[in-house]
Order: C-alpha cells, then sequence, then structure tokens
C-alpha cells in the first residue's frame, strides 16, 4: 500500500518521464520529418491534456524539440512564440487594468442590475446581461471573478432576508407606498423578541462590502439556535396563504432560495462564456483561430474584429436568451409571470430588502470619476477603430495610407494601451470631478504626483497572462511544424474515406468531437491540437476551412458541464452553491444549445458573410503549394 501511495504521489513525474521514452521508437524506426513532428505533437498534446506539467511549460516542448529532430530552425521556433495576437492581447489588458483599476466594471455591472430590478427570473438575466458585455472585453475568468461577488452579495442579503421571514410566508406582497411602515413594525417586534432585526443588521453590515469568504453558511450563525429556525412574532394583515416548507439542517431557508443561489450562480459562468464568444479577443481560443488560420491562409483577408463580430453576436444573442430560458425552468419553474414581473407597485419583502442593497453598494461607488471616464473614452474609441479600420461595406480609415496591410486590430490596441501609461490620472478641470478617486494599491509618491498615469506597470503586469501567451505561441510553433514536415497533408490523406460526408456533417462531427475532449482538457490546448487537423482536413475534402474552423472555435468554448472545464466554473463551483450534478445536468442543456445555435449560424447568416458555399482560392494556393512540397 505503500508503494501504491507513493506512485499515486508522483504519478505526474512518471507519466512526464514515461511519455517520451515510450513514444521514442516512432521518430527513431521511422526517420522523416512527419514521422519527428508527431512526436512532437503527441507527447506535447498529452501533457497538456493530462497537465502532467504547467500548460506554459508543457507549450515550450517544441522551442527544443523541433530543432533537436531538425524540424525547424531554433530561430524558427523562437519567433512562433510572438505574433500579432500577442500585441493585441497586451493593449486589451492595458484597457482591462484600467477598468477593474478605477472600477468601472462594478458601475456597469450594478446598473445593469438594477435596471433588471430584484425579481428573481429578471435579476439573473441582468447579471447574465452585464457578465456578456464585460466578457466581450476581459477575460472570462476575470469577469467571472469581478461579477460573482457582487451577485454573492445580494445572495447572502436574500438568505439573510428569508430567515427573517421564517416566521411569515415570505411571498406575501407589500405596496410600495407602505413598505415602510411594515419594516417599521416588523423591527419594533423583533426588538421584543430578543433583538433578532438587530443581529441580522450586523450579519448585512459584515457583508456590506464584497463577501469575506465564498461559503454561505459561515455568515449564518444564530445566538439562539436551538435546531430550530428562530420565530418571530410578525403581524400579517393579509390574509394567511400557505407557507413555504421551511428547510431545517440548511443553509438555506427554502429550496426555493437555494434553487435561485444554484441559477444565479451558474447563469454568470455561462454568461462569461457567450460574452467571450463574441470578440476576438474576448478569449483566448478566438485569438488562437485569428492567428493559426491567417498564418496558414494569408491571402484570405476575411477574418477581423468586424466580421467576426457580425457574425458572432447574434449567435450571443440567442444563446444568452435560450440559456436564461433553460436555466429557469430547470431551477425557476415555468412561472415567468410570478418571477420576472416588471411591474414597481407590488413587491415582496425580500425584493424591495434586495434592491436597496444593490442601490447602496452603487451609491458607494459616487458620481461617476474623472478615471472613469477617461477609461469609458479610451474603451468606445478603442472599439469604433476596430469596427472601422475595414468594415469591407466602406473604406475604412487604413486607406488613408499608402502603404496597405501594415495596421492590424494590434496596431490599434497597443497605441491606446501605450497611451494609458501616459495619460494622467487627475483632472486638470478639479472643479468638474472633485470626487476624483485614489487608487488604493497607489504608493504615497504616486498619490503626490499630479501627473500619475491611469495605469502602471504594475497594474499591468498584475493581469497579463504570461502563460497563456506561451501557451499559443507553442500552439502556433506546433502549426508551423506540421505544415513544413508535411505531417498536416498526411493527415488529411488519412481522412479521405470522409469525403462522401456532407459539409455540416463534417462540421458537426468536429463540434460534437471537441466539446467532449474540452470537458477534460484546458480550452486553448484542445483547440491547438485540432486546428492542424481539421484545416488538412477541409483541404482534402474541398470544403471551405471557415466552415469547419469557426464553429469547432466556439464549441471548444462549451467546456460547460464540471468544474475542471474552464476556470470560471472553478470559480462559481467554489462558492458552494451548486454540486457537480447541477453543474453537468445545467450544462449539458447549454453545451447542446451551443452547438446547435453555433450550427444555425455558419448555416444561414454564415454562408453570404464568409461565402462558404464556394472552396475559395487562397484555401486552393495552399492546396497547390503543399501539394508541391
Amino acid at each position: 500500500m505503500d508503494l501504491i501511495r507513493k506512485l499515486r504521489t508522483a504519478r505526474k513525474l512518471i507519466l512526464v518521464i514515461m511519455i517520451p521514452l515510450s513514444l521514442l521508437p516512432l521518430p527513431l524506426i521511422y526517420p522523416s520529418s512527419e514521422s519527428s513532428c508527431a512526436y512532437v505533437l503527441i507527447v506535447t498534446a498529452v501533457y497538456w491534456v493530462s497537465e502532467a506539467v504547467p500548460l506554459g511549460a508543457a507549450a515550450l516542448v517544441p522551442a527544443f524539440l523541433y530543432p533537436l529532430f531538425g524540424v525547424l530552425k531554433s530561430s524558427e521556433v523562437a519567433a512562433e512564440y510572438c505574433k500579432d495576437t500577442t500585441l493585441l492581447l497586451m493593449g486589451v489588458i492595458c484597457l482591462a487594468a484600467s477598468i477593474e483599476k478605477w472600477n468601472l466594471h462594478k458601475r456597469i455591472a450594478l446598473r445593469m442590475v438594477m435596471i433588471a430590478g430584484a425579481k428573481p427570473g429578471m435579476l439573473v438575466l441582468g447579471f447574465m446581461c452585464c457578465t456578456v458585455f464585460l466578457s466581450m472585453w476581459l477575460s472570462n475568468t476575470s469577469t467571472t471573478a469581478m461579477v460573482m461577488p457582487i451577485a454573492e452579495a445580494v445572495l447572502q442579503q436574500l438568505v439573510i432576508t428569508g430567515i427573517a421571514d421564517a416566521g411569515e410566508d415570505s411571498e406575501d406582497t407589500i405596496d410600495s407606498t407602505d413598505s415602510y411602515e411594515k419594516r417599521n413594525q416588523l423591527q419594533l417586534t423583533c426588538k421584543k423578541d430578543g433583538c433578532m432585526k438587530s443581529e441580522l443588521n450586523t450579519l448585512s453590515e459584515e457583508q456590506n462590502g464584497l463577501p469575506r469568504t465564498p461559503r454561505m453558511g459561515s455568515h449564518l450563525s444564530l445566538k439562539h439556535s436551538n435546531g430550530h429556525l428562530p420565530e418571530t412574532a410578525i403581524s400579517v394583515t393579509e390574509p394567511p396563504r400557505q407557507k413555504p416548507k421551511i428547510r431545517r439542517n440548511s443553509m438555506y431557508p427554502t429550496k426555493r432560495d437555494h434553487m435561485i443561489c444554484k441559477c444565479l450562480s451558474l447563469s454568470i459562468t455561462y454568461a462569461a462564456t457567450i460574452g467571450g464568444l463574441i470578440t476576438i479577443t474576448g478569449t483566448s481560443t478566438n485569438l488562437i483561430f485569428a492567428e493559426q488560420f491567417n498564418n496558414r491562409y494569408p491571402e484570405a483577408k476575411v477574418i477581423n474584429f468586424g466580421t467576426w463580430f457580425i457574425f458572432s453576436l447574434p449567435i450571443a444573442l440567442i444563446m444568452l436568451v435560450l440559456t436564461w430560458l433553460w436555466l429557469h425552468i430547470l431551477f425557476l419553474g415555468c412561472n415567468f409571470k410570478e418571477t420576472c414581473s416588471l411591474s414597481k407597485k407590488r413587491k415582496t419583502r425580500r425584493e424591495i430588502i434586495s434592491e436597496r442593497r444593490i442601490h447602496e453598494e452603487y451609491e458607494k461607488l459616487g458620481p461617476i470619476s474623472y478615471p472613469e471616464l477617461m477609461t469609458a473614452i479610451f474603451f468606445v474609441l478603442m472599439t469604433l477603430l476596430w469596427f472601422t479600420r475595414e468594415p469591407g461595406f466602406v473604406p475604412g480609415w487604413t486607406s488613408l495610407f499608402e502603404k496597405k496591410g501594415y495596421r492590424t486590430d494590434a496596431t490599434v490596441s497597443v497605441l491606446l494601451g501605450f497611451l494609458l501609461f501616459l495619460f494622467p490620472a487627475r483632472t486638470p478641470w478639479p472643479s468638474l470631478f472633485s470626487n476624483a478617486k485614489k487608487d488604493p494599491s497607489a504608493d504615497e509618491d504616486e498619490e503626490e504626483d499630479p501627473l500619475a498615469p491611469m495605469i502602471t506597470w504594475k497594474d499591468f503586469q498584475r493581469l497579463m497572462p504570461w502563460e497563456i501567451v506561451i501557451l499559443v505561441g507553442g500552439g502556433y510553433a506546433l502549426a508551423a511544424g506540421c505544415k513544413v514536415s508535411g505531417l498536416s497533408m498526411w493527415i488529411g490523406r488519412q481522412l479521405e474515406p470522409m469525403s462522401g460526408l456532407p459539409p455540416w456533417a463534417v462540421t458537426l462531427l468536429a463540434c460534437l468531437l471537441v466539446s467532449v475532449v474540452t470537458e477534460f482538457a484546458s480550452n486553448p490546448a484542445t483547440l491547438t491540437v485540432f486546428l492542424p487537423i481539421l484545416s488538412a482536413l477541409s483541404e482534402t475534402l474541398q470544403i471551405n476551412p471557415l466552415h469547419t474552423l469557426i464553429p469547432t472555435t466556439m464549441c471548444v468554448s462549451f467546456g460547460v458541464m464540471l468544474p475542471v472545464g474552464n476556470p470560471p466554473n472553478a470559480i462559481v463551483f467554489s462558492y458552494g452553491h451548486v454540486q457537480i450534478r447541477d453543474m453537468v445536468k445545467a450544462g449539458f442543456g447549454v453545451n447542446l444549445i451551443g452547438i446547435l445555435v453555433v450550427m444555425l449560424a455558419i448555416s444561414t447568416w454564415g454562408v453570404p458573410l464568409f461565402q462558404l458555399n464556394d472552396f475559395p482560392h487562397w484555401a486552393v494556393m495552399r492546396n497547390t503549394t503543399t501539394g508541391s512540397l
């Protein structure tokens, strides 16, 4: 038993050593560029899928194995690790650092939730909308980490109010006009019964900011709890109806409260995934696809910020609505009239308290500050410059320059990101922005400096995902090796028996395959392995590569059934509201919705947008050139 325990402890080290050794006969027995490249590809893929070593470290394997096996020169491999998309990501991270530093994301989230209201169905939809919007520009992980504490504060208030409502029907409605008098009546009664109301206020004040711990149960200990929920003598002026069943040995007052917590928590991670689909910079897999596609087909000139946005925005909107409906039916039931009413005349007491809590959080932000306004201006400016660079239907601003093809989305991103390091965070008009915010993480010298910039290098360094940069670079290196060695063409020839399938069937099989694999492997690693294979398959079958590659890129983000599927899932799972079976059940529906919507998009509006009915000339040129080698 002791030996087995030691072997389990060292299983990752054993895997790291045994995989290269067991596969070594492949390049030794069949000495060719294809077999050598296949050896490097398999070793790297196994390291990525098993996570025996960190993803970034595994991405460095091609950097030393390709030169050792004579596939690529060391200088050629090194050039693959820094591409145009790396600079694009760096500029976006600069903007994200400014958004997070000056709390613009929190203002946007709270404002959208205030508009949606406190009805459970509308509250979930409001959080989903703000999460989708933020995830378009920030990473899915950062967005989930930003929004989830705000949602947790609302859920804490929901549970606390449910405990106070233990002796009354939590669904009794209160007219908005006389809610103040009834709250006073509740407060007087609670004072007579041992000041339970003041204790609840203390709990509420402890949660006034962000929750100190993800778990809710640690905040709900009441002094006179003896295994039963405390009873409060609350006068009810309306005829009593059937009371909800109070759950005693649970941190949630009723099963309905637990369902609301599950629904809201899962909606945030799914919304972050949906929002990441909309823009090229929304998630790392989009960047991997864009760079590998443009490297493989340099003559294509069809994938840019504008075309991707036009194609993916309807997908995201349809998925947002269908996912909200699915979660609502699964956790809240089908009574949309009760949970989604927009009427403000009659509300439950807990809805009034939840709305007041959200308003209090928003009021803490104060009026919009000068750094927030400047960040918003940079945000809008970057988006406009991306859209108008080469819109396609009219000449873009790049047509003003004599030399064509020199300016990309990365040019805009890096320029505005660089300006954020120069632009002062203090207003030149103090009278207009007297409430200028101070950065709590800034040094004393920075606070005294009137020309302190919007962001510092420390702010940028804190958010810059260097592991993703190296991971993406490793994917580019693998793709370059497959191209030079001829491995991709060899794989394509092995897949020729699939030539009898229609394009939509090939695409559907690819989407289903990557959706299963990405549940257990990281999204970037999965896409990096599959893109060269699917590109070669498309060329062999004379299918427009975009018909297969775009749906695959989107479906690789649908690893939403397990906590290990992606980091946002893990963040939401850590808060303790959902169990694995909840994620599997809800995630299966979201996965199915995503695949169906993507297939609908690529078969309808994607056809005229990308000319998918024809095998393009740039793919013919690539196929001919590779075949001649």
